[in-house]
């Protein structure tokens, strides 16, 4: 007999070993023994209904309500709405649109990027209160005409 011979005895017999193993690991396990040992865990100084039941209820409650406010609280939190920039101006239209001729801009204009001013679309200064107010730091757009000597 070769070596291939004798590898594929040493294997068959370790095989052979391993599904005995299984098998007497198999006869060990009963319905009584998972049952006690499961009894035991749960109640390790308990017998029949007590007081450890009612607090294993308790704690199974306790962790699926809150597993439920966890799930609510991250929902909410996905699903909900970014605010609105544009608070007050013409609410009514789908897009606020508004043009400006290149004439009438002449040397400077400021237009406004906060959507608070009371003279939009022109700049009034009202994002220096909001920026204050929300430590944001939003500026105007200021567009030049051009200089008569260019």
């Amino acid at each position: 007999m070769g070596l291939c011979g004798f590898l594929f005895l040493s294997a068959r017999a370790a095989w052979a070993k391993v599904e005995e193993e299984v098998e007497e690991f198999g006869h060990s396990l009963t319905h009584d023994h998972f049952q006690s040992g499961a009894q035991e865990m749960a109640c390790p100084h308990s017998s029949g209904a007590s007081n450890c039941h009612t607090k294993m209820i308790a704690i199974g409650a306790g962790l699926v309500a809150g597993g439920a406010v966890v799930g609510y609280l991250v929902g909410s939190y996905l699903t909900a709405r970014k605010a609105k920039c544009n608070a007050k101006i013409k609410l009514g239209t789908d897009k606020v649109v508004d043009s400006t001729d290149i004439e009438d801009i002449g040397e400077k204009k400021a237009f406004c990027r906060c959507w608070k001013s009371e003279k939009f679309p022109y700049c009034d200064g009202s994002h220096n209160k909001h920026n204050k107010e929300t430590g944001d730091n939003v500026g105007p757009l200021i567009v030049s005409g051009k200089k008569e000597g260019s």
